[in-house]
């Protein structure tokens, strides 16, 4: 808030009680909506080139207020988003700043978990079931070097940009692709293999635990802060051994 002084905000239960009179634009990747996002909401990716033109075409097809929201807390697109809109002239747009986890624990009837009303809250993964499947970089590579798991990058085009960290083992796949990720995630249960998954900061991979929950899979790995990660203990080993 203190960041985004000039963008207007909603908090969590004014935003319910006025839910039926306002728009709401799930503002993430169009994976983490199909994840989780509260019932009723329309994905428009922030990060899309097509932000702007989409949220201007919203603007003329209705009067009401736009509310747009995020994962909340740490992630501040809902402040970018709403930012945005106010920089390319679109009006009434207020972010909400609690987001769509926030909203699930206290609003689970009004909320969608892999298309399906979720029942309670005890559906959301704690952090502490997360945190089980998290590995430090080392171990991740030391894994990659003494098994034959299944390695995936699961970065977008984007964050990749060419760049490999264990050339020759790892397959990438896009989020969205999810013919892609199931042919990966069926050879590894046919061939009684781990699945070690990276991304680029460690975030992503948390929406993907319930989509390999929801496929049964159990033996998976993270790369805990992900491929930034990675490279930053990378330099800081480097400059270790330069002293």
């Amino acid at each position: 808030r203190k960041l985004y002084e000039s963008v207007p905000y909603i908090e969590i239960e004014d935003l319910n009680k006025k839910l039926k009179k306002v728009v709401i634009v799930d503002v993430r990747s169009a994976y983490e909506f199909q994840t989780l996002h509260i019932k009723g909401a329309v994905n428009i990716t922030l990060a899309s080139k097509t932000f702007v033109k989409k949220m201007k075409e919203l603007r003329k097809s209705t009067d009401k207020p736009i509310v747009v929201y995020c994962n909340g807390k740490t992630c501040m697109k809902s402040y970018k988003a709403a930012r945005k809109c106010q920089i390319e002239k679109i009006e009434n747009v207020t972010a909400f700043d609690s987001g769509v986890l926030d909203w699930a624990k206290k609003y689970p009837s009004k909320t969608l978990l892999l298309g399906e009303t979720l029942k309670s809250a005890d559906q959301l993964i704690s952090k502490k079931e997360f945190t089980k499947h998290l590995i430090t970089p080392d171990q991740f590579g030391e894994r990659v070097a003494s098994t034959n798991a299944i390695i995936l990058d699961v970065r977008d085009v984007f964050q990749r940009e060419g760049i490999s960290i264990f050339i020759g083992r790892e397959f990438a796949v896009n989020l969205d692709n999810t013919k892609r990720l199931n042919r990966f995630i069926a050879k590894a249960k046919i061939e009684g293999k781990d699945l070690l998954i990276y991304d680029a900061s460690g975030k992503q991979v948390r929406w993907l635990q319930y989509y390999l929950k929801n496929k049964g899979v159990k033996e998976y790995y993270f790369m805990k802060g992900g491929i930034n990660r990675y490279f930053k203990e990378m330099r800081e080993q480097e400059l270790a051994s330069k002293k």
